[in-house]
């Protein structure tokens, strides 16, 4: 499997983003395989990288006169298959929505075809000392156009 193609924000035409993430040894355990926390690292990255596409700054948040950030609430990850030293994988992240204050993610691991993990993700956003806020109105405009809306 190749990537489908994108725009120029990493988004296909389901307004699912992609990136790609090559398994280092570090990645690993001693069988070979990803160590399973790492796929929260993976997913993590994908999630970010999402974030920035749809025009929304990690750092941007932190340096508002009411500074805010994200911090996650539930994560939910079905292991399928293993990845090894080496191979490419692919993270695809689907932004499903707000519900409330919390910003709903399903996301997936691939090797080609294969699925390896999946994960649902409930992020909320935060006061710079870890107390919840509602969601910054500028960066919830950013994120709904990118809502995951998959076609046929």
């Amino acid at each position: 499997m190749s990537l489908p193609a994108l725009n120029d924000r990493n988004f296909d035409a389901d307004r699912q983003h992609w990136i790609s993430v090559r398994v280092y040894y570090e990645d690993t355990d001693f069988t070979g395989m990803v160590y399973h926390a790492n796929y929260l690292r993976f997913f993590e990255r994908g999630r970010s990288d999402c974030l920035r596409d749809a025009g929304v700054s990690h750092q941007d948040l932190l340096n508002r006169d009411d500074p805010a950030a994200f911090t996650l609430t539930r994560v939910v990850v079905d292991y399928k298959r293993a990845a090894k030293v080496d191979d490419l994988l692919y993270i695809r992240t689907r932004y499903v929505g707000l519900d409330g204050i919390r910003f709903l993610f399903r996301q997936t691991c691939l090797r080609g075809e294969d699925v390896i993990a999946e994960a649902e993700i409930t992020a909320v956003m935060i006061h710079a000392d870890g107390r919840p806020r509602r969601p910054v109105k500028e960066m919830a405009e950013h994120l709904a156009a990118c809502i995951w809306q998959p076609t046929g």
